[in-house]
């Protein structure tokens, strides 16, 4: 039996839209976008479900997480369809959002039961103890790129720590990022109101963020779309939990053996065509390799085929959108223009554009630390671009590694780990890859950024405990204390 139905899906009263697959621009299903009435009436209906979904003992909640998990799997195939079409990913990566939202279902299953408290000294004749209780409603804003994992790692600790969530996929992958997860607790056995899907913009955002019901907001998107997020949440006085952006640097050291880094290299900026906020913007590379290491990336790219990942077999496939499009295009020209060598790539056709590396993005020209001559190193592509640029001592890699406002990701290729550790610790990053690229991410794993690539370590293992709930301190006397008047 199929998972997705369309008549199941809630009607809402933003106006009809299309799921298109960004491939061929073919309509794959029509549906309604969520409008701030919609996001006001879900979050009441969340707060009045999750009352009694927090009573639940958490053997049964944790039941629904792992039934879910099983049901991914058991929906592969379909699922996998729509992460193709939809998203425009490749099939190998459509299955590693598969297994890797099994693996937080399951995850989040034993969050259900871990410890949720402590017992405290204290120096009055008192029982004093902290617990965890849930945060309430959570919303989650889930972006475009890796559209079932980044809501299932919100929504699925969320439910399993006894709160309801309100989920605003992007309108570009509603299916794939929303329905599909509706789809799947329903099934699952989650009772009705704790899981709204509600595929909307910007107004529908807004409405989440500022509805009083709504306690917590986990939001993964762009930095600029972050801080407007942060914002309001601070006006409303909730918490916000941001994963933003980044121009991940992607260190080669001297040492390097090439001939087992340039796989690594490749996949740390081409995969899913560079959409990913870890893709790694700036490739930093020892000058006495530099000039092997940008001919063979080029080789690489050179290698690697562009198409439609559902009926061809592809190393890439579209990027999302015309939107998209043009700004990756635009970065790659005015960096051509400063003077950048286009070693690679550089050209595209329709939504595939092919993997390009950029030789000689050296912003210096315009001053220490100015993007003006090579705009593509200094900003988030968010495409399928690999600038490459050279450095001679080991300060000079870190000095050019911290130059970003980013900090999200950071990769290391050396024959000597410990050089590589020694040279992290001065390089400020929410993720350290020792040996492998800046794409990496474990549900088991805490995974944030620092700076302008967000608010921290938010997402995985136990800090979700801290990110969906709120601790409380409580004391209990055997008979009523007495105070001096």
């Amino acid at each position: 039996m199929a998972l997705l139905d369309p008549k199941d899906w809630r009607s809402l009263h933003g106006g009809p839209a299309e799921a298109v697959e960004p491939a061929t621009g073919e309509g794959l299903a029509t549906l309604t976008l969520a409008a701030p009435a919609d996001v006001a009436s879900a979050a009441a209906e969340a707060a009045a479900a999750q009352r009694d979904w927090a009573r639940r003992p958490y053997p049964e909640r944790a039941a629904v997480l792992r039934r879910a998990g099983d049901l991914v799997h058991q929906h592969a195939a379909e699922i996998g369809e729509w992460l193709v079409r939809e998203a425009g990913s490749i099939r190998g990566k459509a299955e590693f959002e598969i297994r890797t939202a099994a693996e937080e279902c399951y995850e989040a299953a034993a969050l259900a039961h871990r410890p949720l408290g402590q017992v405290l000294p204290s120096g009055a004749p008192r029982l004093s103890y902290t617990t965890r209780v849930p945060a309430g409603v959570v919303g989650v804003i889930a972006p475009f790129n890796v559209p079932l994992v980044l809501a299932i790692r919100s929504v699925a600790p969320a439910l399993a720590l006894g709160n309801a969530v309100v989920l605003k996929p992007d309108p570009r992958t509603a299916v794939c990022g929303g329905h599909v997860l509706a789809a799947v607790f329903a099934e699952a056995g989650l009772p009705a109101g704790l899981l709204h899907v509600l595929p909307g913009g910007a107004d529908a955002g807004r409405a989440l963020v500022e509805d009083p019901r709504v306690r917590v907001v986990s939001f993964t998107g762009s930095t600029a779309a972050g801080r407007s997020v942060g914002a309001l949440a601070a006006q409303h006085l909730k918490r916000a939990h941001l994963e933003l952006g980044g121009n991940s640097a992607f260190l080669v050291l001297q040492d390097a053996d090439l001939d087992a880094a340039m796989s690594t290299a490749a996949w740390a900026s081409f995969f899913h065509q560079g959409q990913v906020c870890m893709t790694a913007g700036r490739h930093l590379v020892h000058a006495s390799l530099y000039e092997e290491y940008v001919a063979r990336l080029a080789a690489k790219a050179d290698a690697l085929v562009v198409g439609d990942p559902f009926r061809e077999q592809v190393h890439l496939g579209p990027v999302i959108d015309r939107g998209q499009l043009g700004k990756i295009d635009a970065l790659v020209r005015e960096s051509a223009a400063a003077g950048v060598r286009i070693a690679a790539g550089g050209t595209h056709r329709e939504l595939f554009y092919r993997p390009t590396v950029l030789a000689d993005a050296d912003p210096d020209a315009t001053g220490p630390g100015s993007v003006g001559a090579c705009p593509a190193y200094g900003r988030e592509v968010f495409g399928p671009v690999a600038p490459v640029r050279a450095f001679r001592t080991a300060d000079e890699a870190v000095a050019l590694a911290n130059e970003s406002s980013y900090g999200l990701a950071l990769g290391i290729v050396t024959r000597d780990a410990a050089r590589a550790l020694e040279l992290a610790e001065r390089i400020p990053t929410g993720l350290l890859h020792v040996n492998d690229q800046t794409v990496n991410d474990e549900p088991v794993a805490a995974f944030g950024g620092l700076a302008d690539s967000g608010t921290g370590s938010r997402f995985g293992g136990e800090a979700n405990l801290d990110a969906f709930t709120e601790t409380r301190w409580t004391t209990v006397r055997a008979t009523p204390a007495g105070y001096p008047f």
